[in-house]
């Protein structure tokens, strides 16, 4: 059964990606003035910043911060490379117990040309190797399964059982990051969010829409009732699994990204009631 209609934006988060031509601090301005009450930071909108200062502003502006974007790309073809990821992922965690996010989302990487199985092994040893840090520094790790589309590099976990079957090997400190975008079409999606929920593991809910035709696979997403996804029907089901958390814009859009983010922003809020 689909959720109930949001009446309000106290659940709203946006990530800095989804208005890409603000800086950190328009976007914070901007975003508290429009009275969202949450934000995930990509690392991208740090650089040349102090996280601990980017991080007070966020909080003091009203702002509670949601995650980090994004850790991850464990995979690699040599050991050298993946020990170079693992101490990426170490200065991203660091990064965030810095900024105050409770937990870095991983887009987990794929090598092309390598099985996906291989990639997978590399993913989970990858994660074992940075979570006595994660625990260190108090911050959680987030997978976020990518739609297959995305196996060849971004990433080989690619439906929610494959990150729930990689999730219930480690501790309360590794949970899923649940993204509409890429999981919308999985004929599984309910019995593994239920999963999820039952685990323990559900750290993040992300939306934004499906459209067609797609001019580009990664830059060209939908606001929210611009496509196909049944977004309210998987926020109950997200719900019913016992998530509480916020209802995260995630919009990779050269469409929208070329034209007024303020006005963007007004659209991103009346499509967030009206669809999500």
């Amino acid at each position: 059964m689909p959720a109930a209609p949001l009446t309000d934006f106290s659940r709203l988060c946006v990530h800095t990606v989804t208005t890409k031509p603000w800086s950190l601090e328009q976007a914070c301005d901007h975003y508290a003035r429009a009275g969202v009450t949450g934000i995930t930071v990509w690392r991208d909108a740090l650089e040349g910043r102090d996280p601990a200062a980017a991080g007070r502003r966020l909080t003091e502006a009203g702002l509670e911060i949601v995650s980090l974007a994004r850790g991850g790309f464990f995979p690699a073809p040599d050991a050298p490379g993946r020990q170079t990821a693992i101490d990426e992922n170490r200065r991203c965690l660091d990064q965030a117990a810095a900024l105050g996010a409770p937990h870095v989302v991983l887009v987990c990487g794929a090598v092309p040309g390598q099985p996906l199985a291989e990639s997978r092994r590399q993913i989970a040893e990858g994660i074992a190797a940075i979570l006595p840090h994660a625990h260190a520094v108090g911050v959680k790790l987030a997978i976020e399964p990518l739609h297959p589309m995305y196996a060849d590099a971004r990433s080989a976990i690619n439906t929610l059982r494959q990150a729930n079957d990689i999730v219930e090997k480690f501790d309360d400190f590794v949970g899923v990051a649940v993204d509409t975008f890429h999981l919308w079409w999985d004929d599984q999606l309910e019995t593994e969010l239920a999963r999820c929920g039952r685990l323990g593991k559900l750290f993040a809910f992300h939306v934004s829409d499906w459209r067609t035709p797609m001019a580009d696979m990664l830059n060209d997403r939908g606001l929210m009732g611009e496509g196909c996804i049944p977004l309210r029907q998987i926020r109950g089901w997200v719900e019913a699994a016992g998530f509480r958390g916020f209802n995260e814009v995630e919009i990779f859009s050269t469409r929208y990204w070329a034209g007024d983010q303020a006005a963007f922003l007004e659209k991103i809020r009346a499509a967030y009631l009206a669809h999500t």
